[in-house]
């Protein structure tokens, strides 16, 4: 090694070089030749290196000598560490604390300098402790940073602070937590004047952005390695093999699917440990429970796991009794898992900055390459990650999408600001807020407008004729209710009912729509059948089953967008292919040539290419970055545009509006990043579509999107979680207003710096009007071709990979949705009792009763549809004497029989449906409707006030 490549080490002093010695750091890895001469300098530093190449050290080393300097400032000239906390160690996950903690204690003790962590599950006593005798560095969340701020004798030991290092910067960039943080951090300068800031990250798009962040634009040094050459990643999909078929029909499941596990399988097989990263938690608990069938040693680790399962299952793997481990983005951030030999990737990662965080966990030795495989499930999947894998070789990242102006954020912050300081001018508190970056721009008159809203709500005492800011009765609890800007949701612990453990957690969401005594449910990659709900104590119980047939848990949670890039290069890849297969190459010449350029094997890319193959032997014209096909079989319209999910959602929401308004009828919606999919009344002809997109203003879409979300159920969601960070809610609630519906909520909020909020919150997350203004624009410019085709297409129907889309789906549902009710009620179990005789009693499936259901004892038509965990009604109905909870359940009872004796099997149907009781059934059947289409949407919209009803107030 020369001497060049040893110089970043002489910029530490004698102590620490003699710790890098003892540790067995006896050259510099690339990370730190780069970054630590600019941070033993005090630069604001962002480091961007691979997973594994010794960030943590690299940020941490000169803090460690700075901390152990003789001149640490004027106020400590003796020598030695500060009084107070010397520096802050923050991570965006308590895992990652643990972890964080454990590299870093050898260093501190070889040192001499305090390593202590500190998060929410931190005992009293250790807090205590911390307070007293703070540690030299402290690892903890920027939750945990916002609590601090408030201590009187915390923020006392704050004001020593001279460093800062915030790992996995890029998470926090891009979110509400981070926004908060930000101000955060301009607080505790407030506390401790200027103190250097580091920020780490494995992959950052735009690292100039991330850095301003990091420094609330103040001057930030760049140190970054390039992640993409360190990657070695091979795209493919599995071909069906006999072996797939005998699977098959051991695991009850398709050969297809049966292929997936197979090769996962093997690749597992041939590594000695494995990471297999899926995009939700379904699909872990799907797949878990394929392996745990096959008894294969593959465990599960995903975020609605309890903190005890996670913990066994990283034990487990680290200690090599697991060979690989299903996970989500719960394995993303670092935690220490031990080594890792191979990544699996199971379907398309949607970003590079996933895959590059995914595959990046793998092969921890300094200058070793990680290496990782992407298993794809159809053409689209296929393209999508190969272009996904060629941009991160190519290191083309996305960039961090930071949330500007959050108004929530500033509404959680005045009062932290208040609490901690005492009185406070507003123009003082509004220069700290503002000095963070994502706040910059944010007019005075906005903050006043949040500060009002906040004196409105009682939060803080807001003294206009002075401009002063005071605390009130309700500051403190306020301040200690919303540490963090992640959206409070109820869940539901699950425990085994044998055991009394708990497994896990399920959404609120999950629970009133599917959860009830008897269903079938995966978790953890085993079967579980529900016992019992106590809604009160929110904890599911359940026992253990081996039957395979069951329903996976519908977590809340949106699909991961994929990128308008990402999306324009699989168009680019269709129009380098439609010339060649016009040509009269065949889809395996057209595959090989992609291999050229694309890291996959010549079958997948084959395979995937002969969907384009059939396109152009339809004589359908090909769908590209700059050709947009607009298909139609009856009232199905699709508009093949590979935009990505956020520009395709906007056009969508633009052309089923205008459509509405037109016909006056609903329009169905469904996007992914290549098709726009329409269900349309039978009277809007292919020109109507057309007129729209060549005729609407590009500058309009904004407007019309806005207008359209108004009274959707999306912004309602939104709104309900903003306006709770402004205690807007309680106050509401405290009046006598009780619950609150959709439409009063919207209504009550419209002019207010909430419903700003949230709307700018729905276009930051889940719009893009500035592409979808801009394909308008290419349209009508004509540098976007637009063509028509009749019929549907092999490309225009390879899609339909929507999911977790249910917080912003139209009101009014589309034909493949009500398939999906209509099958569901069909297959729901019900009892049937006779009201008459009280003797006969069935519990059978809906699809099974007949159309005028009778009694098998005595022939009467009065039978009670009642849920099939309702036998307490049934024991009502029998008794001889009844008390008022008896009366009011044989009551309703007799209401289903006659609402079943007057209208058959579609009462039974309606009684089916969730929440739907004899009230709500009787509306739904005396409408009167077209088609039964029209019936099961009446259905789920019954269903939708009731989940709504309990989700948000219960």
């Amino acid at each position: 090694m020369s001497e060049g490549d040893l110089a970043a080490f002489t910029h530490l002093g004698p102590t620490v070089r003699d710790a890098l010695s003892e540790r067995g750091f006896a050259t510099p890895t690339a990370p730190q030749q780069l970054a630590i001469p600019p941070l033993s300098a005090g630069e604001h530093t962002l480091v961007i290196a691979p997973t594994g190449s010794g960030k943590t050290e690299t940020a941490m080393l000169p803090v460690f000598d700075h901390l152990l300097a003789d001149d640490v400032d004027d106020e400590n000239a003796d020598g030695g560490p500060p009084e107070g906390f010397g520096a802050l160690y923050i991570t965006p996950l308590r895992a990652l604390n643990r972890d964080m903690r454990e590299r870093l204690e050898w260093w501190g003790d070889y040192l001499g300098l305090d390593v202590d962590v500190r998060h929410g599950d931190t005992t009293q006593y250790q807090r205590g402790k911390q307070a007293e005798n703070p540690p030299d560095v402290l690892v903890t969340t920027p939750e945990t940073v916002q609590a601090m701020l408030t201590g009187e004798r915390l923020r006392e030991a704050l004001a020593d602070l001279s460093h800062v290092v915030i790992d996995e910067v890029h998470e926090l960039a891009a979110s509400k937590r981070g926004a908060q943080l930000a101000i955060g951090l301009e607080r505790l300068r407030d506390l401790a004047g200027g103190f250097q800031r580091i920020g780490l990250s494995a992959t950052v798009g735009d690292p100039t952005e991330v850095g301003q962040f990091l420094t609330g634009g103040r001057p930030c040094e760049i140190r970054e390695i390039d992640v993409g050459s360190n990657v070695d990643v091979t795209v493919t999909r599995p071909e069906i093999t006999a072996e797939d078929k005998r699977l098959a029909g051991e695991l009850m499941t398709e050969a297809d699917t049966a292929s997936h596990v197979r090769l996962i399988r093997n690749l597992v097989a041939e590594n000695e440990s494995t990471l297999i990263f899926v995009n939700t938690r379904q699909t872990a608990e799907a797949l878990g429970s394929r392996f745990t069938e096959l008894e294969l040693p593959i465990g599960v680790h995903h975020g609605s796991l309890s903190k005890e399962a996670r913990i066994e299952v990283e034990d487990r793997f680290k200690s090599g009794e697991l060979d690989g481990l299903l996970c989500t983005s719960s394995m993303e951030l670092g935690i220490d898992v031990g080594r890792v030999d191979h990544v699996i990737q199971y379907k398309s990662p949607r970003q590079v900055t996933r895959l590059l965080q995914r595959i990046g966990r793998a092969g921890h030795r300094q200058d070793e390459v990680s290496r990782g495989t992407i298993v794809t499930t159809r053409p689209d999947d296929t393209f999508e990650a190969l272009s996904i894998a060629r941009r991160a070789r190519d290191g083309e990242v996305e960039p961090a999408a930071i949330h500007e102006g959050s108004l929530d954020v500033v509404a959680n912050q005045l009062p932290g600001i208040v609490q901690s300081r005492g009185d406070t001018h507003l123009r003082d508190a509004y220069n700290t807020v503002t000095r963070a970056y994502p706040f910059r721009d944010v007019p005075e008159e906005t903050v006043r407008e949040v500060v009002s809203e906040l004196h409105r709500n009682r939060i803080v005492w807001f003294d206009e004729g002075e401009d002063r800011l005071e605390t009130t009765g309700g500051t403190w609890q306020y301040v200690y209710s919303n540490l963090s800007m992640i959206p409070d949701e109820e869940t539901y612990e699950v425990h085994d009912i044998a055991s009394g453990g708990q497994i896990g957690t399920l959404d609120e969401r999950f629970v009133v729509n599917f959860a009830q005594p008897g269903e079938v449910f995966i978790q953890r990659g085993e079967m579980w059948r529900i016992a019992e709900i106590d809604d009160e104590e929110g904890r599911v119980k359940v026992s253990p089953i081996e039957d395979p047939a069951g329903e996976v848990p519908s977590w809340i949670g949106q699909e991961i967008p994929v990128p308008a890039a990402v999306a324009g290069e699989v168009g680019e890849i269709r129009a380098v292919a439609e010339p060649q297969l016009s040509a009269g190459a065949d889809a395996a010449a057209v595959g090989r040539e992609l291999t050229h350029r694309y890291p996959g094997d010549e079958r997948t890319l084959t395979e995937a290419c002969e969907q384009l193959e059939r396109q152009v032997e339809a004589e359908a014209p090909m769908p590209t970055a700059d050709r947009l096909v607009l298909e139609r079989r009856g009232r199905t319209v699709v508009l093949n545009a590979p935009f990505g999910h956020t520009a395709n959602e906007t056009l969508g929401r633009v052309l089923s509006s205008l459509l509405g308004q037109q016909s006056g009828s609903s329009v169905g919606l469904e996007t992914d990043p290549y098709r726009i999919e329409l269900e349309v009344p039978s009277s809007v002809a292919t020109s109507d579509v057309l007129g729209i997109l060549e005729g609407t203003d590009p500058d309009h879409v904004e407007t019309i999107v806005e207008l359209g979300l108004k009274n959707s159920d999306a912004l309602a969601f939104r709104l309900a979680q903003v306006s709770a960070k402004f205690g807007a809610l309680k106050r509401w609630q405290g009046n006598g207003s009780g619950r609150l519906s959709n439409e009063r909520l919207l209504a009550a909020l419209e002019d207010t710096p909430m419903y700003q909020e949230s709307i700018r919150e729905v276009f930051h997350e889940d719009l893009d009007v500035e592409r979808a203004s801009a394909v308008l624009e290419g349209i009508q410019s004509g540098e976007i071709e637009l063509v028509t085709h009749r019929g549907r297409t092999p490309v225009g129907q390879g899609g339909r990979s929507s999911g977790g889309k249910e917080l912003l789906a139209p009101e009014n549902a589309d034909a493949s949705v009500i398939n999906t009710v209509r099958e569901r009620i069909q297959n729901d179990r019900i009892i049937l009792l006779c009201t008459h005789c009280k003797e006969w009693k069935s519990k059978t499936k809906v699809r099974r009763v007949s159309e005028q259901p009778e009694c098998g004892n005595c022939g009467s038509t009065r039978i009670a549809a009642l849920n099939p965990w309702a036998d307490e009604v049934v024991d009502a109905v029998r008794a001889s004497e009844k008390d008022e909870e008896q009366e009011t359940m044989t009551e309703r009872a007799y209401r289903s029989a006659s609402l079943v004796q007057s209208h058959g099997k579609q009462a039974v149907i309606a009684m089916a449906a969730r929440g739907v009781g004899p009230h709500n059934a009787a509306q739904i059947i005396n409408r009167l409707r077209e088609d039964e289409a029209e019936f099961y949407r009446d259905i789920l919209s019954k269903e939708r006030e009731y989940a709504r009803t309990q989700s948000f107030w219960d």
